[in-house]
């Protein structure tokens, strides 16, 4: 009763509490309503007073326009009077009447004039009156001006408090669960201890009433003295021992009578506490869970045992093999050559195989503790009291049950067994196929005498013997073998061959054709078809070749006898006589691999039209810019939204579901990735890796494996092998419940961690065992960018930019799980959202929404400068400029501006592109702009970034109409 008292109270309290959190965020929400209205109000009273200023400058510009036409005008009426009156004078039929009627008609002119002249200078004198009251206005405009500023200023700072009154009741309201969930387990602790205390109390009672019913059963025996009784008392105490403990369950299970002293007397007796049979099978049942649960506990525990042995085995193959790349290595060095740099890689992979081993070694063995453990807590104890407890019914009903139970498990083992013996009998006769298919295809390919052909083949025969250590290759023989095949007869030049209505000789009658045996039985039926397309034998040597075979096919047709005396030999296992095809070196490997890949991809680029790097022609505006496009990349269908680069590679991601890679040393396309659900909206690149960005997915893509997909991350933190958006062909435009839109993804400087920017905070992964290791929370809108470099003590430092106008920055160090919060907010924030985000340095610069850049100072964490209205738009993009201390902003108009980045003082501007710019990226010597025009432009710096650009007008009007 105390306790449930007590949860009332905290109900009550928790009430009250959430009323006045109400109330209170119930007022903040009216005072920032007031506000906004208020400034809205005095927004509007300041575009009045501005338009009636300008209306006053018009109306003074006009009349001063009037008066001096008017002036003008009389000045040159007086003027043609004059000389009128003048020229009447000196002709020979001048009149008085005529120059006086001449007279009146130019003083009529003239008195008119003067009239609207008079007006003119009455409405010049109010006009004056009225600039003499503009001053007034001009003070008024300023004070509303300082109002709305202020207003905005009590709008920012109430947003301030409403996040820190939710923050306050976030943490009361984990606060107060975790308050009750402590109370929750302690109340169930109690009722744990009760129930253990009730089941002693039950045990106690079902001893006592044993014992009672012994001693009164012992009573009632004893009671009659007989002659029986006194035999009883004459018999040796083991004797007496072994009659008591034989009558007494029967005394308690069976109803008997017991005789008298003269024999004439039967007492009835009633049974006692005889278990039902509901009581037994209720007990079988609790058994029968109990012993479930450890043979589970105990299968998952063997399981365990197996994956680490499994593992130990792999390490040890991979010690083994980073032993003899150290010995290739230090013969290498000793001899000298180009091989040891990828001797290099090998040894990092290697390296790096045996840490993901290693971890998964110990995640093994912690959880095979944890198991042990939880077996050890077992209740065994229970087990033991309940089978003590049993009565002689319910040990038979139990041992029953078991004896049933023994048998159908060793039926089911049996069953087990022989399916088991049918399964490795089927792998066998696979694993023979196989090895047919293999020796054919080795012995067919090496008819072509061709040595890189063979050494190809020989390096995959040798790689599919050995054992793979990463999971991302681990693949099916028969598919390993079709994919060898396909890449070795896109590499000959070969086709597949259309069916013709032939019989064809099967893989054994090849085999065994020398000595007339058609093989073994299983060979006519149980075999497939051999992986390459073998020519097809004539039946007869009379039997012409089939019609239509190209001159490649007729090649590969033995002849009768040649085919008995060279494949009858592949049968035969292999000597030491037997010349092997040397091992080529990884280098080597490599190059024939790009080789066979190129001759693959010659058939396919016929057909679909790749895109290139074009030259861009150069003007005399274009020569004397700040920036100088060199080249632009087109072969994108729709807009490009991000851009990546290297000093060897470009990577750009588009609207129209793609991820182009482009080589910038040939200026040609070399892979399209697609695939994606919708826009391709971020795209990063990283040691062979590319990483892009769709909807709530990111797509892991190895360039080096033919642009293979090799993982898909979800923004809810979920790993799927291989592509999981491939089966979806059309454009998705909805996000799977309980996932986010994710806006943008950035690597850490080491490349061994990947942030990923998911609705209102920010996912890490780690990319040696592709986790998720935890979240970045503290905004309350969603993240839109992000950067991410690396602190003097080696944590990563993330940076963040939200819709919430705000920027946060993250401490992140290695080995970081969970929840991470914000170590600092950058104040003040922008008016708007923030739209870009880069790091030079221990500077940070900002583009925001709100047509403003400001620079921020990472060390003392403060801001710096800023530009309240650097582009006419939104500021979607920001990069540094190589090699020049400047840097380059890019907005929703078009318009790429340069900045110094000391004191970002302006450099100069130009017309970048005719749409949106969408994404800045910079490498060692060039910039990279992608825009919605559906083309990425390749800029060089000119060397002249010192700040006389700006100071020289003729050079900014140029590059302005540039």
């Amino acid at each position: 009763e105390e306790e449930e008292e007590e949860e009332d109270m905290e109900g009550d309290e928790s009430s009250e509490d959430s009323d006045s959190e109400l109330d209170e965020k119930a007022n903040f929400q009216a005072d920032l309503a007031n506000i906004t209205c208020e400034i809205a109000i005095k927004q509007k009273l300041i575009d009045e007073l501005e338009n009636s200023q300008r209306r006053l400058h018009t109306l003074k510009q006009n009349y001063e326009q009037k008066l001096m036409m008017l002036q003008t005008k009389i000045r040159d009426t007086q003027i043609e009077r004059d000389r009128v009156l003048q020229n009447m004078g000196s002709m020979e039929t001048y009149s008085e009447d005529k120059a006086n009627k001449v007279k009146a008609e130019y003083e009529k002119k003239l008195s008119q004039m003067n009239k609207e002249m008079h007006k003119l200078h009455t409405a010049q004198k109010e006009h004056a009156r009225l600039l003499k009251n503009q001053s007034q206005y001009e003070k008024q405009l300023k004070k509303l001006q300082q109002e709305v500023m202020e207003m905005k200023k009590t709008k920012v700072r109430l947003m301030k408090q409403m996040r820190e009154e939710q923050e306050k009741n976030r943490m009361a309201e984990s606060r107060r669960n975790r308050e009750i969930a402590t109370l929750k387990k302690g109340q169930r602790k109690q009722e744990h201890q009760l129930r253990l205390l009730e089941a002693q109390k039950r045990q106690q009672e079902l001893v006592l009433r044993r014992k009672t019913e012994e001693v009164s059963a012992l009573r009632r025996q004893v009671r009659p003295a007989s002659g029986k009784v006194s035999r009883k008392l004459s018999l040796p105490e083991p004797m007496q021992d072994g009659l008591h403990s034989a009558r007494a369950p029967v005394g308690r299970m069976h109803s008997g009578y017991t005789p008298a002293a003269n024999g004439t007397r039967k007492y009835q007796r009633k049974a006692v506490s005889v278990y039902s049979t509901r009581a037994a099978r209720m007990k079988w049942q609790s058994l029968e869970r109990s012993i479930s649960d450890i043979i589970m506990q105990r299968m998952t525990i063997a399981n365990m045992e197996a994956d680490m042995n499994r593992l130990l085995k792999q390490r040890e193959v991979l010690t083994k093999r980073r032993e003899k790349l150290l010995k290739k290595k230090d013969r290498c060095a000793s001899e000298g050559g180009d091989a040891e740099k990828v001797l290099n890689e090998e040894m990092e992979s290697l390296i790096a195989n045996i840490d993901y081993v290693n971890d998964s070694i110990s995640e093994c063995q912690a959880n095979i503790m944890q198991m042990e453990e939880a077996k050890e807590e077992g209740d065994a104890v229970d087990i033991a009291a309940m089978m003590s407890s049993c009565t002689l019914i319910e040990a038979r009903f139990l041992l029953d049950h078991f004896l049933s139970m023994a048998i159908n498990k060793g039926l089911q083992a049996a069953q087990k067994d022989s399916q088991i013996k049918v399964m490795e009998g089927r792998l066998k006769q696979i694993e023979i196929q196989s090895d047919t298919q293999n020796q054919l295809l080795f012995h067919m390919l090496k008819e072509k005498a061709d040595p890189e052909l063979n050494a190809l083949l020989s390096n995959a025969l040798q790689e599919n013997a050995d054992e793979s250590s990463s999971d991302e290759s681990a693949q099916s023989p028969a598919t390993e073998g079709s994919s060898l095949a396909d890449d070795l007869m896109k590499l000959c030049g070969e086709t597949k061959p259309k069916k013709a209505r032939r019989r064809t000789t099967t893989q054994m009658e090849l085999l065994y054709v020398q000595s007339g045996d058609p093989g073994p039985d299983a060979a006519s039926g149980d075999f497939s078809a051999p992986i390459l397309p073998i020519a097809e034998a004539p039946e007869s040597r009379g039997e012409e070749e089939p019609a239509g075979a190209t001159a490649r096919e007729k090649d590969l047709l033995p002849s009768p006898s040649g085919a008995s005396s060279k494949l009858g030999s592949i049968s035969r296992p292999n000597t030491g006589a037997e010349k092997r095809v040397p091992e080529p070196s990884p280098l080597t490997r490599r190059k024939m691999y790009e080789k066979a890949q190129l001759a693959a991809d010659k058939s396919k680029s016929k057909d679909v039209k790749q895109g290139v790097i074009n030259p861009f022609p150069s003007s005399k505006s274009n020569r004397i810019s700040p920036l100088q496009c060199v080249h632009v990349a087109e072969g994108h269908t729709k807009a490009v939204l991000c851009v990546d680069s290297t000093d060897d590679l470009l990577f750009t991601g588009s609207k129209d579901r793609t991820c182009k890679v482009w080589n910038l040393v040939t200026g040609q396309e070399i892979m399209s990735l697609g695939g994606h659900p919708n826009n391709v909206v971020s795209v990063k690149y990283c040691s062979s890796l590319v990483f892009t960005v769709s909807t709530s997915y990111i797509k892991v893509w190895d360039i080096r494996d033919s642009a293979k997909c090799i993982r898909t991350l979800t923004s809810s933190g979920q790993v799927t092998p291989g592509d999981a958006c491939a089966a979806s062909t059309n454009r998705t435009v909805t996000i799977p419940a309980g996932e986010n839109q994710i806006n943008q993804i950035a690597l850490n400087p080491t490349g061994t961690f990947l942030y990923a920017s998911a609705g209102n905070a920010v996912r890490m992964w780690d990319l040696k065992r592709f986790i998720s290791t935890g979240k970045l929370t503290g905004h309350v809108g969603p993240v839109m960018c992000l950067t991410v470099d690396q602190s003097g003590n080696g944590q990563d430092l993330i940076i963040t930019g939200s819709k919430d106008h705000y920027i946060k920055m993250f401490d992140v160090s290695e080995g970081a799980l969970g929840t991470v919060t914000p170590t600092f907010n950058f104040e003040p924030p922008h008016y708007d959202g923030i739209e870009s985000l880069v790091i030079q340095g221990d500077s940070l610069f900002s583009g925001s929404r709100d047509n403003g850049i400001k620079k921020w100072d990472l060390s003392r964490k403060e801001l710096l400068q800023q530009v309240p209205n650097a582009h006419r738009d939104w500021v979607c993009a920001l990069g540094l400029v190589p090699g020049n201390p400047a840097l380059l902003s890019g907005c929703r108009g078009g318009v790429l501006k340069l900045w110094h980045s000391d004191s970002l003082t302006p450099l100069g501007e130009l017309k970048g592109h005719e749409s949106p710019i969408n994404g800045i990226s910079t490498n060692s010597s060039h910039v990279f702009t992608a825009a919605d025009d559906r083309t990425v432009k390749i800029w060089r710096a000119r060397g002249m970034l010192d700040g006389q650009v700006a100071d020289t007008p003729d050079a900014t009007d140029d590059v302005g109409s540039n």
